[in-house]
């Protein structure tokens, strides 16, 4: 009796086909599983044809440059117009016409300056000595005495009276409407004797002349070298007309430069 209480206990089991019995077991999903939808299935994507992919290839190369393609053809190309020969033989003409233009131009001011502005002097002789020496390079101001007249003490650059195709540099010593008189060496201008510390002692002369009084328009010019000087003392006053202009500066040698 005990036995048959056992066989009906235990169930029994379906029989299986081959087929069923060489598959695996489904493992067993959890809720969360069971929850999460299925993801959905995603289409093909379509190649693009050849040209489209080169032509995308393109602009992406040309992006990463960080230019576009029309500027990299202006930049290649040569510019025609700089090649051709006219043109050039054009540019060279213009050049050439301007370097005229410009030399031209420094010739006229240079002119202008030498006939009414200033001139370069240089002094030859001892006449002048000590203030100037022999071979000194001079800058002559022409201009000031078209605006103004010489003063006594000034040294001015003039044409020799008795030719005047040459020039001499000597030191105005009166003015027109002065007395001049020279006793032994010591020159007189209105009976007040001349203040000339700039002449040595050793170059100081022992001549005699005068009085005479100074024409209008003329000046009576002396060397600072007096005893070794040809000037009014020996050919007589100078006209205003001749005198070129007033010593402004010595320029050379470059040491002893100074203004006047």
């Amino acid at each position: 009796m005990e036995r048959s209480s056992e066989t009906q206990a235990v169930r029994a089991e379906p029989e299986r086909s081959p087929e069923q019995l060489a598959l695996p077991a489904e493992p067993e999903r959890s809720p969360e599983q069971l929850a999460l939808p299925a993801e959905p299935e995603r289409p093909l994507e379509r190649l693009a044809p050849p040209a489209e992919a080169e032509r995308s290839l393109e602009s992406t190369a040309h992006v990463a440059r960080g230019f576009q393609p029309s500027e990299a053809i202006a930049v290649d190309a040569p510019d025609l117009r700089l090649t051709s020969p006219g043109i050039r033989l054009a540019q060279v003409k213009e050049e050439l016409i301007a370097w005229v233009k410009t030399l031209v131009s420094a010739a006229v001011y240079a002119i202008l300056i030498v006939t009414f502005g200033f001139q370069i002097a240089r002094v030859e002789g001892q006449s002048m000595a000590p203030t100037l020496e022999d071979q000194d390079r001079l800058v002559v101001n022409k201009l000031v005495y078209r605006i103004g007249e010489p003063r006594r003490g000034d040294i001015v650059m003039l044409y020799y009276p008795l030719n005047p195709e040459k020039s001499f540099v000597k030191r105005v010593i009166a003015e027109e409407g002065d007395t001049v008189r020279i006793v032994d060496g010591r020159v007189y201008v209105n009976d007040i004797p001349l203040k000339d510390d700039y002449v040595p002692t050793e170059f100081r002369s022992h001549d005699d002349w005068g009085p005479q009084v100074i024409p209008e328009g003329y000046y009576f010019v002396m060397g600072d070298h007096r005893n070794n000087s040809s000037d009014s003392r020996h050919w007589g006053m100078v006209p205003k007309k001749y005198i070129i202009g007033k010593v402004q500066l010595r320029w050379w040698p470059v040491p002893s430069a100074r203004m006047f």
